[in-house]
């Protein structure tokens, strides 16, 4: 039976990851051990943790994922990718070489006859203004030009000094049981509650996983990450569940 997968926050690339490469390839082991039952893959934002594409270069590494989602897209697997707030800067390179869609904010869709919400979720809920600043000056496309005019030798080690120094800022993450997890759940769910005729709203980019019945009977699910859970959720056509894919050493 052909599924669909949904993943969110691997961090590709970021430098907090001991061995980058092991956990290239531990996402490998995991596309493989899923890939004859894929009818869709949706990478749900914070895929890379920094990527920013240059008009005539890009940055390096990735070559095994990129790799991957080419064999998928050439096998008739569809592979959406949804911006976060890390990987922001993706623009024609990927969908032309690879033949990805990239979906930029929050969409509704039709999968296997039922009614997704889909998001990253770095819009969703409550921020402080410094983040919401960021986020849209990151948007922005006169600083994005801007910012394309500086030398890579300077903007790929500051951009992966600033994805450090947040990650060690909120070095705790939080579990089930945290009250931050609870204040975000809260906040998410508030949200989903605000958008109605919905059977699952899907999310990334807390960190967290989740999977609740709202009071409205839809079901909200937050993706967790590949930092910590290596967590994923699947759809068939009738039900959506979580997996956890932690035994590709």
């Amino acid at each position: 039976m052909k599924k669909v997968y949904f993943i969110s926050d691997l961090h590709l690339g970021a430098s907090y990851i001991p061995d980058t490469h092991a956990a290239e390839r531990h996402l490998i082991s995991w596309i493989d051990s899923v890939r004859d039952e894929m009818a869709e893959l949706y990478l749900m934002g914070d895929i890379l943790d920094y990527w920013y594409e240059y008009r005539y270069v890009v940055p390096r590494g990735f070559v095994r994922f990129f790799g991957k989602l080419a064999e998928l897209s050439d096998a008739g697997v569809k592979v959406h990718w949804f911006i976060g707030n890390h990987d922001i800067w993706i623009f024609d390179y990927l969908p032309g070489e690879i033949g990805v869609e990239v979906v930029d904010g929050s969409v509704v869709r039709d999968i296997m006859g039922k009614r997704f919400f889909l998001a990253h979720g770095d819009g969703v809920g409550r921020h402080s203004r410094t983040f919401m600043f960021l986020r849209a000056l990151f948007r922005n496309r006169a600083c994005q030009r801007l910012y394309a005019a500086v030398h890579p030798r300077w903007t790929v080690p500051f951009a992966n000094g600033w994805s450090n120094f947040s990650r060690k800022s909120h070095k705790k993450v939080p579990s089930v049981d945290d009250n931050a997890c609870s204040s975000t759940r809260r906040y998410v769910e508030q949200y989903c509650l605000e958008h109605p005729d919905i059977d699952y709203y899907v999310f990334g980019h807390f960190h967290v996983v989740e999977d609740i019945i709202l009071p409205n009977k839809s079901h909200m699910v937050i993706l967790g990450d590949w930092i910590r859970h290596f967590s994923y959720a699947s759809f068939d056509g009738e039900k959506l569940e979580i997996g956890y894919f932690k035994d590709a050493d």
